[in-house]
């Protein structure tokens, strides 16, 4: 497959390959569809997709913390964490 590229396609693959951190244009290309994929579902490998998940459990439970947001959206492909912290005073 050939791609014929622009100069607005060229800086997004450069910006996917600084953003996915592969080092080839086809793993970072391969990287990204595998994570559009997870994240919209609708196809027979992926019925249910990521996103469908987190709205499900956000009308499930009323709200869904940013922890809860974090382990639905974590993929191989971008991880995804949440961490808090906080404090009073110097």
């Amino acid at each position: 497959m050939r791609l014929r590229m622009n100069d607005e396609r060229e800086r997004r693959l450069e910006a996917l390959l600084e953003a996915s951190g592969e080092n080839t244009k086809s793993k970072a290309i391969d990287s990204a569809a595998k994570y559009y994929v997870r994240m919209s579902g609708g196809t027979q490998a992926v019925p249910t997709g990521k996103m469908t998940e987190l709205m499900q459990l956000a009308e499930q439970q009323g709200s869904v913390t940013p922890a809860e947001i974090a382990d639905v959206l974590d993929t191989q492909e971008l991880p995804v964490t949440w961490q808090s912290s906080w404090s009073v005073g110097d």
